[in-house]
């Protein structure tokens, strides 16, 4: 038996298949199991049965062993990979044990060779940091590159980010871009040098939705804990909800906005096809009719106001804390419930509104919206000035007021509506 070869291993009354891996000792057999996740087994006492001979060159990581060969193929869409950095481009760096984003777009095609053939690639780098060190100017610069890609024939573009921001970087290209392709944005929880590394069925379900027929832009993450189904989550309605599962990523308030099927998205890459199967929309997703020239010249309004805060009250804080709103742009409020904060604290949001700060306020709840007319505290807030962001998600809302700001004659007022698939008109149970 051979490293790549499928294997079934009985050892006492357990029985594991998969794909062999190379070992490190003689003393143990690693197999990835179809789950995605590897399993060590000691070979003492093991029977091992070849299922299929060579099935993978794979390496220690359970990617392909060699490079793929990127080639330019008339038939095939054009893809551009924007790397950010994160985990889906990181290593384990043995020095100190931690996680250390090194990789380029073009590292990431050689570690996932899945993704040959299913489209023409284009792989530029805008930065390459972990994603708790993303900032808006980066955004702005990450804007520019998707706009530059699809004025050069880019079909679709997927957008390589750390799990952490990446709903953040999401909403502020949501916002700033107005584009006729899809913009997908995807990553990994564990880096490509780990067990059970999402990277690689992240990255195929993210190129397969870059080449749907939709012009939204979308998170693609694992919907379950295997390697099986890849969610489709908008951009502005998508919250990271788990450290560390696969499954970290939830659309809030409702159903993703489509599901992508690992198994069949594989098979569509033989000819660079979406698959019919591959690709189930719980909802319509947005459609753009290009016009002409349009392509070659999209919209982009990529301005943001850095001087937001988004800030969480607490029972018992300070208020001495919130001083330093003073002279802020704007400031987003994650409020109680429908959206309150202790009464003592509406004189001092009162004077953030006079001195002429934006103040919107959204719920810490993960579902339901603000509504601040059913209580005297939220009727008293909006006497102050507030403004009510329905059910936009506190992070979302930030960013969206950012924009709004830089960007828009009156941004409170939208605030109040829908712009990117993030304010919906009312909030309906789903589950």
């Amino acid at each position: 038996m051979q490293p790549g070869d499928r294997v079934r291993v009985d050892r006492g009354d357990v029985t594991n298949e998969g794909v062999l891996l190379p070992s490190t000792t003689r003393d143990h057999l690693v197999v990835k199991l179809d789950g995605g996740y590897n399993v060590g087994i000691d070979r003492e006492d093991a029977d091992v049965e070849v299922l299929e001979s060579g099935a993978r060159d794979v390496d220690d990581a359970g990617d392909a062993g060699e490079s793929s060969e990127i080639t330019f193929d008339d038939d095939l869409p054009t893809v551009a990979l924007i790397s950010t950095g994160g985990t889906i481009a990181s290593t384990v760096d043995y020095r100190t044990g931690a996680v250390t984003a090194r990789f380029d777009a073009e590292d990431v095609l050689r570690a996932v060779p899945d993704l040959a053939g299913r489209a023409n690639y284009r792989g530029r780098v805008v930065a390459n940091i972990l994603s708790e060190n993303m900032e808006p100017g980066i955004w702005r610069d990450l804007a520019e590159a998707v706009r530059e890609e699809v004025a050069a024939g880019a079909d679709g573009v997927v957008v390589m980010h750390g799990t952490d921001t990446m709903q953040y970087s999401a909403s502020a290209l949501a916002f700033s871009l107005d584009v006729p392709v899809p913009v997908v944005f995807t990553g990994s929880q564990r880096s490509a040098d780990r067990p059970s590394s999402d990277n690689v069925m992240n990255a195929v379900c993210a190129v397969e939705a870059a080449k749907a027929d939709h012009a939204e832009t979308l998170v693609c993450m694992h919907a379950s804990p295997s390697d099986d189904v890849c969610a489709l989550h908008r951009g502005t309605r998508v919250r990271k909800n788990h450290t560390s599962r696969r499954d970290a990523f939830e659309t809030v308030g409702a159903e993703p906005l489509g599901l992508v099927d690992y198994e069949a998205a594989t098979a569509a890459g033989a000819d660079g096809d979406v698959a019919a199967e591959a690709i189930a929309w719980n909802r319509e997703p947005a459609t753009r009719d290009v016009e002409e020239g349009e392509r070659a010249d999209p919209a982009i309004a990529a301005d943001l106001e850095s001087d937001v805060e988004l800030v969480k009250f607490t029972p018992g804080m300070d208020p001495a804390a919130w001083d330093y709103l003073e002279g802020k742009a704007g400031v987003v409020i994650e409020g109680t419930g429908l959206g309150h904060v202790h009464t003592d604290l509406i004189p001092r949001i009162e004077s953030l509104v006079v001195d002429g700060t934006v103040v919107v306020m959204t719920s810490q709840c993960l579902e339901g919206r603000v509504c601040d007319r059913v209580y005297d505290t939220g009727r008293d807030l909006i006497d102050a000035g507030v403004i009510e962001a329905g059910d936009t998600l506190p992070g979302t809302a930030k960013v969206k007021l950012m924009w709004a700001l830089a960007n828009l004659d009156d941004p409170a007022a939208a605030m109040r509506r829908d712009l990117a698939g993030e304010l919906t008109e009312e909030s309906r149970p789903w589950r």
